[in-house]
């Protein structure tokens, strides 16, 4: 009977941090591994990673569901669409202390999320996703 592959536990615990971090006045913020799966604003990717705000304020008709995280959000003054694999995701963490849990990302899936490309131009700078010289201490919990 214990045959069958498990539902993975990682949309679970997003949902919960994502709760911890609204509970206590935290603003969410996840870390996404960008590949041709991944619908964000390209102009934001950097290093084939993208850090997004997902709190109430910063997002509208947000779906934390078991396979994608949906919803929109401004980029630029400008409205977009993002949907991100559950599996993509890197991490979600507090903005305000870096509290949260990283998730292992396939590594075959890694090298596509290198090659994605860039525009260069006259975008608007990314936001920054934690207070310069800081970096948030996330802890991979076995």
């Amino acid at each position: 009977m214990m045959d069958a592959e498990l539902p993975s536990t990682r949309p679970y615990l997003v949902r919960a941090l994502y709760e911890w971090c609204t509970d206590n006045g935290f603003t969410p913020y996840v870390a996404v591994k960008v590949d041709q799966t991944v619908q964000v604003p390209r102009e934001y990717v950097q290093g084939g990673e993208i850090v997004l705000n997902i709190s109430y304020d910063a997002t509208s008709s947000l779906k934390l569901g078991n396979e994608f995280i949906e919803f929109k959000a401004r980029f630029g003054g400008q409205a977009r669409d993002i949907m991100v694999p559950v599996g993509r995701v890197m991490a979600i963490y507090a903005r305000e202390n870096g509290q949260g849990m990283a998730f292992p990302v396939s590594e075959e899936a890694q090298s596509v999320a290198e090659s994605v490309p860039t525009p260069s131009g006259d975008e608007d700078p990314p936001p920054t996703p934690a207070p310069a010289g800081q970096r948030p201490a996330l802890k991979r919990i076995k």
